[in-house]
């Protein structure tokens, strides 16, 4: 498929789309964008049981996580640029070739290095996925307009972590941890027929940026020379910190600490991804009441004190598992208000290269967040409950500290309702 979404210089063509149109959109684009979550979280159910089979630590295995996340942060700066140049549609496809070919190589990993290094090279393909799904949405839409379709997105998107590690325990009845790479090649293939057949080019050849090196370059030293938007990914970034702090500990916080199953960690697991989905379907909601930039200022200091309450529990022994699940569904509510939010008011300030600003955005909170990983393991050694409450509540009030630092130095905020204005950075 060829076709090409029309551009109009003064409203967003995001407009013309029809309801249906609309919705078929987000689904394409969340289809695409599951694809990280699940490639992220699919084998967690199966850390403990890789660990042992290739007779390795915690913390290495984590650092297959870490190296899916670090692939994902480093593939988007390359994937951005490129999408700028040469359209949205040919590096996706390419990004998800890369990803089916990774996902094969490790199911036949000998060695703890040989899977982390395969998982950086899914992390690379998956990056495609990652990058052009929000450069999309952003040649069609901005404003708070962005920031509401970010959350119907996000509801597509949430599913996969809560159907990652259901599912990975479904795949782990009949076959162990490799046999979960073989289901995420299969659905790498079933992906490239989905952003073949089912997603127009949205960035006209009208609107590409030269492919040359110094036109890439200057691309990224606008928005990096940007602090606003800078200052924005950051707060993203560490909100997204936490949030991986809590997919990496918690396999063995409720496996090894509580005693829970496979089965029952998945089951866990999704309980808490449910706070996250239902959070971003809340915000498209409010938005329509209140400004991006007052949703975050309000999550962040919400997620704040819900994760000092739970180092409080950690540290103490509190409450058992109730006393760990509650704060921590807590702190994923509040992460899903954030990470809508975080985004719309960065993205808004750099339409004219949008996947260069979704790369810079993208690699900041993956690679934060694929750091937050191996820390989770080198806070509070054989304390791993303790570890990531520290983590968690650690990013989240970093983040609450530099979102008030942006606002004192007078951040601009988007209006609620349906304005699209776009604020581009000097």
């Amino acid at each position: 498929m060829s076709a090409t979404l029309a551009a109009d210089p003064i409203s967003p063509p995001g407009d013309e789309l029809s309801g249906s149109r609309r919705l078929r959109l987000i689904l394409v684009l969340g289809s695409l964008v599951a694809i990280g979550p699940l490639t992220i979280d699919m084998y967690l159910p199966a850390l403990p049981a890789l660990t042992e089979e290739l007779q390795t630590t915690n913390t290495a295995a984590k650092m297959t996580l870490t190296g899916t996340l670090l692939g994902l942060g480093l593939g988007q700066l390359v994937i951005g640029p490129l999408s700028d140049s040469l359209g949205r549609r040919g590096p996706l496809l390419a990004g998800l070739v890369v990803h089916v070919l990774a996902s094969a190589l490790c199911v036949f990993a000998p060695t703890i290095g040989a899977l982390s290094l395969f998982r950086v090279l899914q992390g690379l393909g998956v990056a495609a996925a990652a990058v052009v799904a929000m450069a999309v949405l952003r040649d069609l839409f901005s404003g708070a307009a962005f920031a509401r379709l970010l959350s119907r997105l996000l509801l597509v998107m949430g599913a996969a972590p809560i159907l990652a590690p259901t599912l990975g325990g479904a795949v782990l009845r009949w076959t162990d941890w490799r046999g979960v790479f073989v289901v995420l090649a299969g659905f790498g293939v079933l992906l490239i027929a989905v952003a073949f057949y089912g997603l127009p080019e949205s960035l006209p050849p009208a609107r590409r940026q030269p492919a040359s090196l110094r036109t890439t370059l200057r691309s990224c030293r606008t928005v990096l020379r940007d602090r606003t938007f800078v200052g924005l990914v950051l707060v993203a970034g560490l909100a997204m910190a936490a949030l991986f702090a809590y997919v990496a500990g918690s396999p063995f916080v409720f496996q090894e600490e509580y005693g829970l199953s496979e089965q029952q960690f998945a089951v866990a697991f999704g309980a808490g991804a449910v706070g996250l989905i239902a959070a971003t379907q809340l915000n498209a909601w409010l938005l329509r009441r209140y400004s991006p930039q007052r949703l975050l200022a309000t999550a962040l200091v919400a997620g704040s004190v819900a994760g000092l309450v739970l180092v409080g529990f950690a540290a103490t022994g509190v409450g058992g598992l109730v006393g760990t699940m509650v704060p921590l569904w807590l702190v994923l509510a509040a992460a899903g208000l954030a990470l809508p939010n975080a985004p719309a008011l960065a993205m808004s300030r750099h339409g004219e290269a949008a996947g260069t600003a979704a790369a810079v955005l993208g690699a900041v909170q993956f690679g934060v967040g694929g750091l937050a990983a191996p820390v989770v393991g080198l806070v509070a050694p054989g304390s791993e409950g303790l570890a990531m409450a520290v983590v968690i509540a650690g990013g989240m009030l970093a983040a609450t500290l530099l979102l008030a630092f942006l606002i004192r130095r007078g951040i601009p905020d988007l209006p609620p309702g349906d304005g699209h204005p776009v604020v581009v950075g000097h």
